[in-house]
């Protein structure tokens, strides 16, 4: 006879460091075995409940969705699980989760006997703890909350450890049944899919519990039975009618995610009107203002199109909500700006959600939203990174926290935090610890090499190295907690909580739901991206600064547009600091590109990414804009669509244009085309269209050989691109910050100080270069400087940068204003009226004194720090009062001052401290970075500088990027693969490198292929200096 059964308690890896099995592992696994359906069991979560949804549809498994409590009031209780028998059991499981997440801190919950009420839509199963004094009481008290609700709902889950107590633990299983009236149905607690994940499971509990596995002792499973086994396993175990007892449960619960629905929020549409005529009179509105003198026709056509669109897909409410955030944020004085694909629409244009024109650009709606494809249209807006929260809260107050909250991100294992927990739990050292994840770098990928062992000291063909290696292979890739996505809010009509569980975050007054952007994506529900960006925020304090320089309010409005002098500064690649085009790759595509007007900042924005880089398009675009190489097009069709960027498709909608025009696809055809563009490396799907795109390509008039090379070209776009509408985006932010980089360094300068961290590059390298450019910088000073970074001198002469004092290491925000204050009153006579006026702790006066803030109050560095000890009030050190006027300290030398300016304030305005050591290089005959950018092509030279930046793309076939820094500039170095693979150590590991290479030279840019690398970093004593990584 064929025995069926359930798996009713199922606990993925979102139970953190307790289930070792993906949700997908686990459903293939009981599809495998025959059971007849599988119940997912989180710990009071839903976060993985979505990626087993889509697993067990795939799989025609048939998925209950439920969870896990500990109730903290019952200990005679050792697990209850609550499983949704249909969608108002569903809604009462989240909101259950919610209250309970909502009493702790992130990562805790606390849930009560007295909190089972009202789950009569709710299956619950109650496993009374073995050997406990109080079960049969907590069991039946927790049984009577259920019941009084729930009526015949209730079960006693039957948990066997397979060992020689299993009988006795049956037969009081069995007792406790008939004694409480609940029916007994087998439910073993499942850690994994299969036992070899045992050892896995074992890393995890010993994480948890912050021990190693050897100081886990009992605490460790002592054997490996939490799998899905065979389930003729369980009848050998399990009597007929316990396991008869599953499938019972299981009839029960018919609950699907599929019957979720969304439903926008009412009140973005004021009372008496409708969302469909709201929307329409906004955009109506908002057309009148952006084009003053009448909308243009085309434009006119394009607002009726996409309104035509979005009412018969019913997204009015969400354009509103986008609409309504924008409106407070602007009103507010915020700067933000939409981006992505929703720069494609007339009607955000029209509502001030985006500032791309559509009357100066190819706007292809179906790149934002399909007919067709029927799923919530996705705007980003960027807010400035500083005020966002002011953004953020309004939506918590205007909605509430039980209708919004920020979509989850899931924070996964990456190789050096695998490698450093599952070391740990083995019982490496610290220090064994440490050195090993310092020979891991972001390219090597999710496994460990075992050169990586050899070159930390250990032995690979270790017993424990080996079992290192594998658990760290497994562990990569696992979720270790939830955190909060950097901007998605999703907004209900009603109770979020009963959609999804809301939890609180790590940061105060901020609630995350327990899903992420793909499972949201997956259900086809609504997100609202708030996304924070730091350039916003940086022009907005450039032109506050500005404002109150020149005595007059500047806006973004205000500065001119296509200015010479900026273009002529991007095409030398003089754009440190600039938005977009400051990396490495794009200063190095700059003189070659040479942007003159601002549709070739859009190119140059979107020509440097992974996609056309692949597709084959940056060196035909370059030829082509250099007059190498003839323009052409195949047919007028194409030429239409391609004669901007100079026949080389360089943007998604390009290839979704020509599809349309030249190939004869519809526009949801072209829509599906370019989704199978942009998955088909992960999913495949893109070959289903190469025959209708060829043969329409060629009944329109192209040959066969443009048609199989646009193919290939689109094949490219599998990888990372932008499309021509979010690059146009952010070229107005590009030019924008460009011409305050050119025509007001000062203040762009001071602006960037002020909005940090943000960009490639640290204040240290932002300040080299304002001083390059003939700023001048003041150091932190208690007697003049302000909280932040701030404009110094007078109108007459350029302005200077006196640097905040926000800068000095240890000082808070609220001391630098109680010391701002205080000067305000009057001016500080000495270093003790500073402490007792601005009310200074020790610890803070002494990281002005680290800082050399206290210069003009006490002299140099040392008597600052020595007047500092005078203040304490009890010398405990000396047993005395210290007589100050008796010291006579030497004064630091040149490099003591640099290296603490490095260690207090993060840079010095002292010298550079290549310059420190330049006469030590030069015996070594090593090169600045001046001399190397005047060197002939092709020559062999000798560098050496701090590395400021280390990058390895994925486009660039394992070839690394290193940036050296000097006290005259940049070394741009090209260490190619193989000797990358010889120097490892010197490449990952320098601090300070020196390399021999070849000068490879092409026009302005100026490359050094490395040859040898030299890891100097001794050179540098103790000078707190570290890189930037970047993939």
């Amino acid at each position: 006879m064929k025995i069926s059964c359930v798996a009713l308690n199922c606990l993925t890896n979102f139970s953190f460091l307790q289930g070792a099995s993906h949700a997908e592992q686990l459903v293939a696994r009981a599809a495998e075995l025959g059971y007849s359906a599988i119940a997912v069991t989180d710990e009071c979560s839903m976060s993985g409940m979505v990626r087993a949804h889509i697993a067990a549809r795939e799989c025609g498994l048939k998925l209950i969705v439920g969870a896990e409590f500990a109730l903290h009031d019952a200990p005679g209780v050792e697990r209850l699980l609550l499983l949704a028998k249909n969608r108002e059991g569903y809604g009462d499981l989240c909101e259950l989760i919610t209250l309970a997440r909502s009493r702790m801190p992130k990562g805790e919950y606390r849930l009560l006997a007295a909190d089972l009420v009202a789950l009569d839509h709710c299956i619950t199963i109650i496993l009374p703890r073995q050997g406990h004094a109080g079960a049969v009481g907590d069991v039946a008290r927790v049984a009577g909350h259920v019941c009084a609700s729930a009526g015949n709902g209730c079960w006693l889950g039957a948990s066997l450890d397979y060992g020689p107590d299993d009988e006795s633990r049956l037969h009081w299983l069995e007792q406790m049944s008939i004694e409480s009236g609940l029916p007994l149905a087998a439910c073993e607690r499942i850690l994994f899919a299969t036992r070899e994940q045992k050892p896995l499971q074992d890393v995890l509990a010993a994480v948890r519990m912050k021990k190693t596995m050897a100081a886990m002792g009992s605490e460790l499973r002592a054997h490996a039975e939490n799998y899905l086994k065979p389930i003729g396993r369980l009848a050998k175990r399990y009597p007929l009618a316990v396991m008869t007892q599953t499938l019972a449960i299981a009839a029960s619960c018919k609950f699907s995610l599929d019957e979720l629905r969304y439903e926008y929020p009412p009140e973005v549409v004021p009372p008496g009107d409708t969302p469909a005529a709201y929307l329409r009179r906004l955009t109506r509105e908002g057309g009148e203002q952006r084009y003053p003198q009448g909308m243009p026709d085309r434009v006119r056509k394009l607002v009726e199109h996409e309104l035509s669109i979005i009412s018969e897909l019913r997204y009015e409410a969400y354009f509103l909500t986008i609409y309504d955030v924008v409106r407070y944020a602007r009103a507010n004085g915020i700067l933000c700006q939409g981006r992505g694909s929703a720069a494609n629409s007339a009607v955000c244009y029209c509502l001030g959600i985006t500032e791309v024109n559509p009357e100066l650009s190819v706007v292809l709606f179906e790149r934002f939203i399909s007919r067709e494809r029927k799923e919530p249209p996705d705007i980003d807006v960027d807010f400035e990174h500083q005020r966002r929260e002011e953004v953020m809260q309004y939506i918590y107050r205007k909605y509430g926290r039980d209708r919004t909250a920020l979509t989850a991100a899931v924070s996964t294992y990456r190789p050096k935090g695998a490698i450093r927990d599952v070391g740990k739990a083995l019982g490496l050292t610290l220090s064994q610890v440490d050195a090993l994840s310092r020979t891991i770098t972001w390219w090597d990928g999710s496994s460990i090499a075992p050169e990586r062992l050899t070159e930390a000291g250990f032995d690979p063909e270790a017993p424990r190295m080996q079992t290192l290696m594998k658990l760290t292979g497994e562990l990569v890739g696992f979720p270790r907690h939830l955190s909060q996505h950097s901007g998605g809010f999703v907004i209900a009509r009603d109770k979020l909580t009963r959609l999804v569980p809301i939890e609180n975050a790590a940061m105060p007054d901020r609630t995350v739901i327990q899903w992420d952007k793909d499972d949201l994506d997956a259900l086809g529900l609504l997100k609202v991206d708030v996304l924070a960006l730091g350039m916003l925020s940086a022009i907005r304090r450039t032109l506050d600064l500005l404002s109150d320089w020149h005595g007059h309010r500047i806006t973004m409005q205000d500065l001119p547009r296509e200015d010479a002098d900026t273009y002529r500064m991007i095409q030398h690649a003089d754009t440190i600091g600039v938005f977009q085009i400051e990396s490495r790759a794009q200063m190095s595509m700059l003189p070659r590109l040479k942007p003159g007007v601002f549709y070739d900042l859009v190119i140059e924005v979107a020509i440097v990414r992974p996609g056309p880089i692949q597709g084959g398009m940056v060196h035909p675009y370059l030829r082509r804009r250099n007059g190498e190489e003839p323009v052409s097009y195949p047919t007028p069709a194409v030429e239409k669509v391609l004669k901007r960027t100079l026949g080389v498709p360089i943007f998604q909608e390009q290839v979704m244009q020509i599809a349309i025009d030249a190939a004869g696809f519809s526009a949801d055809e072209a829509d599906r085309l370019r989704r199978a563009m942009a998955a088909w490396k992960r999913k495949g799907g893109l070959d289903k269209f190469h025959d209708k795109l060829v043969t329409g390509l060629m009944a329109g008039g192209c040959d066969e050989d443009f048609a199989e090379r646009l193919y290939k070209q689109m094949q490219g776009f599998g990888e990372y691109g932008f499309p021509e509408s979010h690059a146009a985006s952010f070229a107005i932010l590009v030019y924008i910050s460009s011409y305050l980089k050119c025509h007001h360094p000062a203040a762009f300068t001071c602006g960037l100080l002020n909005s940090q961290p943000l960009g490639f590059y640290s204040p240290a390298q932002l300040v080299q270069d304002a001083q390059r450019h003939g700023v001048t910088v003041r150091p932190v000073d208690v007697t003049v400087s302000e909280c932040d970074c701030v404009l110094a001198g007078d109108e007459a002469n350029e302005p200077q940068i006196r640097l905040g004092l926000g800068m000095a290491a240890g000082l808070g925000d609220d001391a630098a204003r109680r010391i701002v204050d205080a000067r305000g009153v009057a001016g500080f006579t000495d270093v003790a009226d500073l402490q007792r006026r601005a009310q200074l702790s020790q610890q803070e006066i002494q990281a002005l004194a680290s800082a050399d803030a206290l210069a003009t109050l006490a002299g140099h560095r040392r008597e600052a720090l020595w007047q500092t000890l005078a203040l304490q009030r009890d010398a405990a050190l000396f047993h005395a009062p210290v007589d100050t006027s008796q010291a006579s300290l030497l004064a630091p030398t040149e490099a003591d001052n640099v290296f603490a300016d490095y260690r207090s304030v993060g840079l010095s305005l002292r010298s550079h401290p290549m310059a420190l050591l330049r006469l030590d290089l030069r015996k070594l005959k090593i090169r600045d970075a001046a001399e190397i950018r005047q060197a002939r092509h092709g020559q062999i030279v000798q560098a050496a500088g701090l590395v400021t930046c280390r990058q390895r793309p994925g486009t660039a076939k394992g070839t690394t990027f290193v940036t050296l820094e000097d006290e005259t500039g940049y070394v741009n170095v090209v260490v190619w693969s193989h000797v990358a693979r010889q120097q490892r150590k010197e490449l990952v590991l320098s601090r300070l490198m020196g390399v021999t290479g070849r000068v490879e030279r092409q026009g302005e840019v100026v490359h050094l292929i490395a040859g040898k690398l030299v890891d100097r970093t001794s050179m540098l004593a103790d000078l707190d200096f570290s890189s930037r990584e970047f993939h």
